[in-house]
């Protein structure tokens, strides 16, 4: 068996503000996926990360968890990022987003091992580029997101970088590690894959 390969220590920021209009204006990284709270699941995914940085209002989180808030508060993903950024002290950052139930460490470890040039994030199934789903450069992120003012897309913030694209195999049956729950009706099916996965299979 080979030895695992060397990565860089990192830290990971998730961002977990914004107001969840489609689902009633609750916080939504704080709604449960299989009884645990989507940011809990994020946070596990990235437990080897030092530190962990929650960017968003106050909420639940873990004694070691440094939580922060963006500004202005609701500024947006890019002030989000920001204000995230200030808390890193690493030369690797995990940039995630707060509502992603099915994430998993080894779907984080596998980006981090195929970080080059300046980031590298998720294409999912439909060639979609998952911007809060990557590993980046601290220093190169933190250029890019200094002089931004006003609120502006993440993805015209990105857009200079160069970033490696990765398509994870998902497995049959499972639920892709992209999938976030923006509606009730994502959120239903998020709980319901749960469940499925929980059931014993027939012989």
């Amino acid at each position: 068996m080979n030895p695992p390969v060397p990565v860089p220590a990192y830290a990971a920021v998730v961002l977990a503000g914004g107001r969840a209009a489609r689902l009633g204006g609750q916080a939504k990284p704080q709604l449960e996926v299989g009884g645990r709270t989507m940011l809990a699941a994020v946070l596990a995914a990235v437990a080897d990360a030092d530190p962990r940085v929650v960017v968003g209002p106050p909420q639940p989180v873990p004694e070691d968890v440094v939580l922060v808030r963006e500004e202005p508060p609701r500024g947006g993903p890019v002030a989000a990022l920001r204000a995230g950024l200030a808390e890193v002290p690493t030369d690797v950052v995990a940039v995630l987003a707060g509502d992603l139930p099915f994430l998993t460490a080894g779907l984080v470890r596998s980006l981090r091992e195929r970080l080059t040039g300046d980031g590298v994030l998720v294409v999912d199934d439909r060639g979609q580029d998952q911007l809060l789903l990557g590993v980046w450069r601290t220093d190169v992120l933190r250029r890019t997101v200094a002089g931004v003012a006003g609120p502006t897309s993440m993805r015209k913030v990105l857009s200079p970088l160069a970033v490696r694209r990765f398509r994870p195999v998902v497995g049959a049956g499972l639920p892709p590690p992209w999938t976030d729950c923006d509606t009730p009706v994502e959120l239903a099916r998020a709980r319901e894959a749960v469940e499925r996965l929980r059931r014993p299979r027939s012989r």
